[in-house]
């Protein structure tokens, strides 16, 4: 790696939780323990999604594209944290650090606008149960689902290209287990005025429009559900977005800390600690919302354990009887 004024830097540093070597195993059990947690946990709301008509609604049409999304974004970063530790090599290169971005912001974006959207299901759901069916029609859902992937792949490119344009004339050393825009901004030498104006016009746009929407839905959720007489109906209703309620609340206040304790202490190890919570931890928690508290996954699961169960005995006498029939035919 070559330095100076005028030079590129081709590698970056990511320093990770602790440079203590006796804390590596221990780190490294945990967030491979935590990866596969995440990943089983959301192929199972994908398997038990798509194997059971009963499931094939709007709600959960976006619950399993919420589920590979969050597959994508925790493998975005904890695999190639977890090859760092065990190579103990800190170093990322430039265009993994970039391509690593990209990804990152594609799926955190993404993950904030299919919450976004099951809010709105959920309102319409509640509020309209009636033209439910007509208005969250398969092109409707289709279409909202392409529009999110689509604004996504346009931010993550746009800050991308943008990022691309800044110049490093140190050793840059990230205080975190990924490359984070942010603070690879921070740490750059060149004018970063452009960059930092597009961050926090893409926050206010693709964070906080998202969130005012979510805000929206759910003031009129709490309105019908108020004006609902029994206690029962009302119950079931409030049950019905419950899991949604948890995940939004989780993703957001778990961001909006990062963001809060990275602004007051600038760059540090505190930071990595604190971004676990929204980048590892809430999508390895999703599953476990959405599951232990919904009786139609729970249900679609267990029924298709049992099948599997079932055709196994069949397909194990299904390969038996082609042998019998050879052995009977060569015995005539």
């Amino acid at each position: 790696m070559e330095l100076g004024n005028d030079t590129e830097i081709s590698e970056f540093l990511l320093l990770g939780f602790s440079e203590e070597p006796e804390l590596q195993p221990l780190i490294f059990g945990l967030f491979l323990s935590i990866y596969l947690i995440t990943v089983f946990g959301n192929l199972l709301i994908i398997l038990a999604v798509s194997s059971d008509a009963h499931l094939h609604t709007p709600m959960y049409f976006f619950l399993s594209n919420l589920s590979f999304v969050d597959i994508c974004f925790t493998s975005t970063t904890i695999p190639k944290m977890l090859w760092n530790i065990q190579t103990q090599n800190q170093i990322i290169t430039y265009a993994g650090c970039i391509t690593q971005i990209y990804f990152f912001l594609l799926s955190a974006v993404l993950d904030i606008f299919l919450l976004t959207v099951m809010a709105y299901d959920r309102f319409v759901a509640i509020c309209h149960p009636l033209h439910y069916m007509v208005i969250m029609n398969p092109r409707l859902c289709f279409l909202l689902v392409l529009v999110s992937w689509t604004i996504s792949v346009l931010n993550s490119l746009l800050q991308s290209l943008i990022l691309l344009q800044l110049s490093f004339c140190t050793v840059v050393k990230i205080p975190d287990f990924f490359c984070d825009l942010s603070q690879i901004t921070q740490l750059a030498c060149s004018d970063t005025f452009l960059n930092n104006m597009v961050m926090y016009l893409v926050v206010v746009l693709l964070g906080g429009g998202p969130l005012a929407s979510i805000l929206y839905s759910y003031s009129k959720i709490v309105s019908c559900i108020y004006r609902i007489s029994s206690a029962q109906g009302k119950y079931k209703a409030f049950s019905t977005c419950a899991s949604h309620l948890s995940v939004v609340s989780l993703f957001f206040c778990t961001s909006l800390g990062v963001y809060l304790s990275s602004a007051a202490t600038h760059i540090s190890h505190s930071s990595a600690t604190a971004s676990v919570m929204y980048t590892v931890v809430t999508p390895m928690l999703n599953p476990f919302i959405y599951s232990l508290r919904n009786k139609d996954i729970k249900g679609a699961l267990k029924r298709f354990f049992v099948m599997a169960r079932l055709k196994r005995p069949i397909i194990q006498d299904l390969e038996k009887c082609p042998r019998v029939q050879i052995s009977k035919s060569q015995s005539q």
